[in-house]
């Protein structure tokens, strides 16, 4: 099947959908009973019951433990090394109050930005004091276990707060599962799966009926793609990318991009709010063909992503670049990205059109 369009608009995310990031684990054949990466879950797992090992400690861990606890006879979320947790309430009692007593679009505003505010004081506050972020953090993990649980081990990450994404558990759902026994958190590197489970290299044995490799994700550019302009094959390790939403020298093709470090959904509401301002400006002109393209020698390329997380090293050489300079340079900053996009120049000598 062919499709044919004038301007493309990708809303594919950046993940590869058709299968997770699994490593290859000495032993995997032997193990006897099911090993299933989350992204390929079927409805026909039956964990009740059962002693699950969930290997990992991301967001889809932290989600995926305390569900499993639920049912399950026991559930080990086995980690190589920690993340940061934090708790968050699954309603927002604030938020709940202005909307009963504001008008609706009112009250969403106020909540939005709020929200939006505290966000950035957060990570700005985890950049230049991260020292303070992490003890603020680990007071409340200590808190929510109790003073007996070994934090220092299980929620005490190598790195500062924000140079890889928090890990938020709605109503401290993990740490009540934690707490009540029908969860633990184990924190080693695994030698080899058994029959049976999984033995660690500091040699304990860890006893399993379904193993889930909650061990990442693989990225992907444009929905995996293969782009190519007039006949020149797209390299998007090569090329920067424009406002974070198109690609230098590629025309009429833009992409839904959110935040690392904020609600995905702001950037891409702006991206949209762009894409909608540029398509009627060239309505407006009568122009057929929108394109970013560098002419700055001295605009230099760098990482778009500026994260340790595993998923991202994995995949960043493949990653399109951003640019040292505006509008090349990717802000991660949604006050920022508002006058640029909202309400900045669409004609901004960059862009080219015909």
């Amino acid at each position: 099947m062919r499709f044919t369009c004038n301007f493309l608009f990708m809303c594919s995310g950046y993940y590869k959908y058709e299968a997770g990031y699994t490593p290859e684990f000495k032993g995997a054949a032997d193990f006897a009973g099911r090993i299933v990466h989350p992204q390929k879950w079927t409805e026909d797992i039956d964990y009740a019951g059962k002693r699950v090992v969930v290997i990992g400690s991301g967001a889809t861990t932290v989600t995926l433990v305390p569900e499993l606890a639920k049912q399950a006879e026991q559930v080990t979320m086995l980690q190589r090394s920690p993340t940061y947790v934090v708790s968050r309430p699954a309603q927002d009692p604030v938020a709940n109050k202005l909307r009963r007593n504001l008008p609706a679009k009112f009250a969403y505003h106020l909540i939005r930005w709020r929200n939006v505010m505290w966000g950035m004081f957060f990570f700005q506050l985890s950049r230049r004091r991260p020292a303070k972020v992490k003890d603020l953090i680990l007071k409340g993990v200590q808190m929510a276990l109790g003073p007996d649980y070994d934090v220092a081990t299980h929620f005490t990450p190598r790195y500062n707060p924000w140079d890889q994404r928090l890990c938020l558990v709605p109503d401290g759902d993990l740490f009540k599962a934690i707490r009540e026994q029908r969860a633990s958190v184990v924190t080693s590197e695994i030698e080899t799966f058994t029959h049976d489970g999984i033995r660690l290299k500091d040699g304990r044995e860890l006893a399993a009926d379904i193993i889930v490799t909650a061990t990442g994700l693989v990225l992907q550019v444009a929905g995996g793609l293969d782009v190519s302009v007039d006949g020149r094959s797209v390299d998007f390790a090569n090329t920067l990318t424009y406002k974070g939403m198109m690609y230098a020298d590629v025309p009429n093709m833009a992409s839904a991009f959110g935040y690392t470090n904020a609600s995905w959904t702001l950037k891409c509401d702006l991206t949209c709010e762009y894409v909608c301002r540029l398509i009627n400006y060239m309505d407006r002109h009568n122009f057929r063909q929108c394109m970013p393209h560098n002419d700055d020698p001295t605009i230099t390329a760098q990482p778009s992503l500026d994260f340790t997380s595993g998923y991202v090293q994995r995949s960043i050489a493949k990653m399109p670049k951003q640019g040292s300079k505006r509008p090349w340079r990717l802000h991660q900053n949604y006050a920022l990205d508002i006058v640029s996009l909202r309400f900045g120049r669409i004609d901004d000598g960059v862009m080219q059109y015909s």
